[in-house]
């Protein structure tokens, strides 16, 4: 597992019963996590002190219960990254802390390229991979189907002192604004992809990620330029391996390319226990 321990300014400081209870810059907040199926007794006295509890419903979503005013929003630092935290209703903060590791990943291998870098970045969220990867140098395609998602993630990058970076901000469909990129004949050296679990089609219809995910890397794939330097591919989704993920790299863009595949998971360090927690998995290709 790679481990996202170069945090300041975020925490997990103890894990159990299908919660994880996380400082963010200071604000203590309890979330629901479906992987911690362990229920050991609590090790953290703050876990009473929480300020804000999100609550599942039975009915699916849930809501917050906050103990004490919290700000509309505020900000926590990675580096030179700044990020803008605010709880939705949907127990999200608006920032996967562990995607850190991949961050500084993406971030080395565009400063060792030596030449200009363009990203494409799809189902790109608040902008994290986005950020990091212009802080690096690269140029960057930052596209998302949310209009919400896409301001938030503008927001980030202001606070980042990013703001002039060459960013362009995309509200659209990621796999049709690829197919769109592939008829223009618009090129990109690295793809960084973080598709949802679930999603529906123009009609409504229901797709599931491991059902799809070799046909959208397929389609994806069709926009990297002839020297590309990598493609990331996250999940979230339980049912898919890093292995799995690794291997339908290998079979698309190694077959072409060459290069080679690393896949495994990515976590975050609990301290009450100095174990991490799993929090998803990152399957990834290079070019050497």
């Amino acid at each position: 597992m790679r481990i996202a321990d170069n945090w300041k300014d975020y925490r997990i400081l103890d894990t159990t019963d299908g919660s994880k209870l996380e400082s963010w810059g200071g604000h203590i907040l309890a979330r629901p996590d479906p992987q911690i199926i362990w229920k050991s007794e609590r090790r953290s006295d703050k876990w009473n002190k929480a300020d804000g509890i999100y609550h599942r419903s039975v009915k699916g979503g849930g809501s917050w219960e906050f103990r004490k005013k919290l700000p509309d929003s505020w900000q926590i630092g990675y580096g030179d990254l700044r990020f803008i935290i605010r709880p939705t209703g949907f127990k999200h903060t608006g920032l996967f802390p562990e995607q850190a590791v991949n961050w500084d990943m993406m971030s080395r291998l565009i400063k060792e390229a030596g030449r200009e870098i363009n990203v494409l970045n799809l189902f790109a969220y608040t902008g994290g991979a986005t950020l990091a990867c212009a802080a690096a140098g690269a140029k960057v395609a930052h596209v998302d189907a949310s209009k919400g998602m896409v301001a938030w993630a503008r927001d980030n990058a202001k606070a980042s002192k990013l703001e002039d970076k060459p960013i362009r901000w995309l509200v659209d469909d990621c796999e049709k604004f690829v197919r769109r990129e592939i008829k223009r004949g618009r090129k990109y050296d690295a793809v960084v992809m973080d598709p949802p679990s679930y999603g529906r089609g123009p009609g409504g219809e229901v797709w599931k990620l491991e059902d799809c995910v070799y046909d959208l890397v397929k389609v994806c794939a069709g926009v990297l330029s002839d020297e590309p330097l990598f493609f990331l591919l996250n999940s979230y989704t339980t049912g898919l391996s890093p292995s799995v993920m690794a291997y339908i790299l290998g079979d698309i863009i190694c077959e072409k390319y060459g290069g080679n595949v690393t896949a495994d998971e990515i976590g975050l360090p609990v301290e009450s226990t100095g174990r991490p927690l799993p929090c998803g998995s990152t399957a990834v290709w290079i070019n050497k």
